[in-house]
């Protein structure tokens, strides 16, 4: 079944007793601020995958031509949140029935993806896609890139953790901000104290 869906030949280290999710949903300002805030997240780093060249800058990221999705990586603890509830936050907290796109920012590198490295992985994530899709709730289909985790680079220093040290920014105020609180209101018992 690997072959089939194309897993890595090299897995990524993961900490016993945790997992690793890669998530796209457009700025990874905006999803980093989400998930850090969940119980049982243990981790979360922005940067760069499954693009055409090694270790690309922001600014080439930027022009669209890298191939690259900007990216969290989720290292969780699966005794404490499960991945189909970190899956439930991510489509919650983005459109994912659009294409390359996620409100102002526009381009490849802002497409909804689901980067996964487990075929236990790729049937949790394409069964919730099937039921949103058969449900009909967000009124259009899930348009989520889904596609083994091929490569990951991390963004930046001046990318980790932005919200939490830059939350006064108007960007952050305006976009980031009302992500968390959508977060706040709908998953409150998944919040971190």
């Amino acid at each position: 079944m690997d072959d089939e869906l194309n897993l890595p030949k090299t897995k990524i280290s993961v900490p016993d007793g945790l997992e690793l999710i890669t998530l796209g949903a457009g700025c990874f300002w905006c999803t980093e601020a989400v998930f850090q805030r969940l119980k049982g997240v243990e981790s979360v780093i922005s940067g760069y995958s499954n693009g055409i060249i090694e270790n690309p800058s922001y600014r080439e990221i930027c022009t669209g031509t890298t191939g690259h999705a900007e990216v969290i990586q989720v290292y969780f603890d699966p005794k404490i949140i499960s991945l189909h509830k970190i899956l439930e936050v991510f489509f919650a907290t983005h459109d994912p029935t659009t294409l390359n796109k996620q409100g102002a920012d526009t381009g490849p590198q802002y497409r909804s993806a689901i980067y996964y490295g487990t075929e236990d992985q790729y049937k949790i994530i394409t069964d919730l896609v099937d039921q949103l899709n058969e449900s009909g709730v967000f009124g259009k289909r899930v348009v989520t890139e889904i596609a083994p985790l091929l490569s990951f680079y991390p963004a930046e220093s001046y990318h980790q953790d932005y919200y939490n040290l830059n939350g006064h920014q108007p960007y952050c105020q305006f976009v980031i901000k009302p992500k968390v609180n959508k977060l706040e209101k709908f998953f409150k018992e998944e919040i971190k104290s």
